[in-house]
């Protein structure tokens, strides 16, 4: 979901002369400060609008509590989980030494719990949709022809919303990434630096290892470590398959009146180990295609916002670990 940059080419044209030129006087082309690219040889289409279906399979859920005041628990199965998901990405400013892109994402799950009764929460997320829409920022610059500085910001309101007055500051989650890095080639660039993020669905500050690199004309990997991380297959240009695995999560917000403050923290993480096919379909248009296992990384309940206290926690429960596939069509940059 990340970088993107606009290649210029310079046309050269040339003109039968035999005038005679004396070309010290032309200046020297050592004195050009050039500046690397955002990308390597053979590297994924960067998306500028993607919509997209996903759907996850039955699994249990268990061990869900009564209420605050009853301690007790209850069995469920979701029959299914069925997300939209959506994000556009414009580049703001586009040169060869800075870019900018600013982008909004949506991404919004519909869990179908079989008989949830009078639980509250059974009930709340099976009538409900699990949001999770935002906006974000991201910086390349290039400092030479070698370094090079990712920046990316965003802020996301993330909770099951009745309407739009239920989003509160509660709701909204801010997480960014820096990243100090070197292109050695045009196969291969490298860096590192830090990141605040809700991937594992709360809050945690990490190292992270950005690394794009293409071994050969069919081979290369593209990792963001510990977020995602894929080895490529370029069957040519425009078709290729990956296969490696995304963290993905946020914390939601829900209105739970029989819980302690009245509302409680969903901390939600997920695993996805898939395999992707990305196919050019016509021009810029093209065909993402992934299936894989959704697994549980975390699924817990708190009473306050970023809670990590046993004394805090709702209840947790462990999520059974379905297959899912997801299928979008995208608008690639040139």
């Amino acid at each position: 979901m990340f970088l993107m940059v606009l290649l210029n080419n310079a046309v050269m044209s040339q003109e039968d002369s035999t005038e005679v030129f004396d070309y010290s006087k032309f200046g020297d082309a050592e004195g050009v400060k050039r500046f690397c690219t955002q990308k390597v040889l053979n590297q994924s289409a960067q998306r500028i609008v993607s919509i997209g279906y996903e759907y996850n399979g039955s699994f249990s859920m268990p061990d869900v509590r009564l209420s605050y005041m009853l301690p007790a628990s209850q069995n469920f199965t979701v029959n299914k989980v069925s997300a939209i998901r959506a994000q556009v990405n414009i580049p703001v400013i586009s040169t060869n030494k800075f870019i900018w892109q600013l982008g909004a994402n949506y991404w919004g799950s519909k869990y179908a719990v079989e008989n949830p009764g009078t639980n509250l929460f059974a009930k709340s997320l099976h009538e409900g949709t699990m949001t999770s829409a935002g906006i974000n920022s991201t910086f390349f610059k290039p400092l030479n022809e070698k370094n090079f500085l990712i920046i990316q910001g965003s802020a996301d309101a993330n909770g099951i919303f009745k309407s739009m007055g239920d989003v509160n500051g509660k709701s909204i989650t801010f997480s960014a990434t820096a990243i100090y890095g070197r292109k050695t080639s045009e196969k291969n660039m490298i860096g590192t630096g830090l990141a605040r993020t809700y991937r594992a669905g709360q809050v945690i500050h990490l190292p992270v290892l950005f690394w794009n690199k293409t071994f050969n004309d069919k081979w290369g990997m593209e990792l963001l470590l510990p977020a995602r991380g894929f080895l490529r297959y370029n069957v040519s240009t425009t078709n290729m398959f990956q296969a490696g695995f995304e963290l993905e999560g946020n914390q939601f917000w829900m209105n739970l009146p029989n819980s302690k403050n009245g509302s409680v923290f969903i901390q939600r993480g997920e695993m996805k180990p898939r395999i992707m096919w990305d196919k050019k379909v016509s021009g810029f248009i093209w065909l993402n295609a992934q299936a894989g296992l959704r697994y549980n990384w975390r699924f817990d309940v708190m009473d306050e916002y970023d809670a990590r206290k046993e004394t805090l926690r709702y209840f947790t429960s462990n999520l059974g670990n379905p297959f899912y596939f997801n299928i979008s069509l995208n608008l690639v940059s040139p």
